[in-house]
């Protein structure tokens, strides 16, 4: 005895073996709106943490230049005729630096500051660092 399969189940079968097949339209549509809303999102993450990555580092950069030029001023003693602001040679060009002194209220000392600014895509930054000095005898 032979068994047979009924029309209907072969027809349901077939339309299950198309279906199965490929997406439908509303599925790529789906796929596609879902792709434009997450693809601009993950630009914008990546743009940031890149922005984010290089304003570090340039911050340490410069925090090294504030403490290294702070060092050499006061090393020296020619922190008391040094030019107000300027710019560092080579490859740190993009560097610039400005000094600023004021008393300090409670001895008779100075407060020396030296600022170190950058630009990083447009956005100026900063570091600063300074140190107490006495005043020099007159």
């Amino acid at each position: 005895m032979k068994f047979s399969i009924p029309n209907s189940i072969k027809r349901s079968r077939r339309a299950l073996e198309r279906r199965a097949s490929g997406f439908t339209f509303a599925e790529v549509l789906a796929a596609m709106l879902f792709m434009a809303i997450v693809i601009p999102a993950a630009v914008h993450a990546i743009a940031l943490a890149n922005r984010a990555a290089v304003t570090a580092e340039r911050k340490t950069v410069a925090a090294q230049l504030a403490d290294s030029y702070l060092s050499e001023l006061v090393l020296n003693g020619s922190w008391q005729n040094a030019a107000a602001s300027g710019q560092f040679p080579g490859i740190h060009q993009a560097y610039e630096w400005r000094i600023h002194r004021q008393n300090w209220e409670i001895d008779s000392m100075i407060y020396l500051e030296v600022q170190v600014l950058f630009t990083v895509q447009g956005r100026q930054h900063w570091v600063r660092t300074g140190t107490l000095l006495e005043e020099p005898e007159a």
